[in-house]
């Protein structure tokens, strides 16, 4: 990545993690000094990184070049509640998917061939 774009995304990111502590902080009565959210920045760019290079490696050595959900799971591998979280957030939108891939069941007319068909 380009070190222009790399530059955006940190920016992005530590606007990011600001808004969030700038909440917390509201929420819990406390105070962050501009260092403590640049150094939380910094954490989480390096977390990031990391995931990076893993998804990247765990694509490439099952022969992909694109990263998909199967690798993002398999990063979740040492966090059970994490993986159990990310599982059912991947079934749910897996049944969304096929919920709208399926082709709807046309209803049934009721027409003046059917209308008496039900009387006793």
């Amino acid at each position: 990545m380009a070190d222009d774009d790399s530059e955006r995304l940190k920016s992005a990111l530590w606007y990011a993690v600001g808004q969030i502590v700038d909440e917390e902080c509201l929420r819990r009565n406390r105070n962050a000094t501009p260092q403590f959210i640049g150094a939380l920045t910094e954490m989480v760019w390096t977390q990031v990184e990391n995931v990076a290079i893993d998804l990247e490696s765990f694509a490439n050595h099952a022969g992909r070049t694109n990263v998909t959900t199967e690798d993002v799971m398999l990063l979740a591998r040492k966090n059970p509640d994490l993986q159990r979280i990310m599982g059912a957030f991947v079934d749910e939108r897996k049944a969304v998917k096929e919920a709208r891939s399926r082709p709807a069941r046309p209803k049934p007319r009721i027409g003046a061939a059917g209308a008496g068909t039900n009387r006793r």
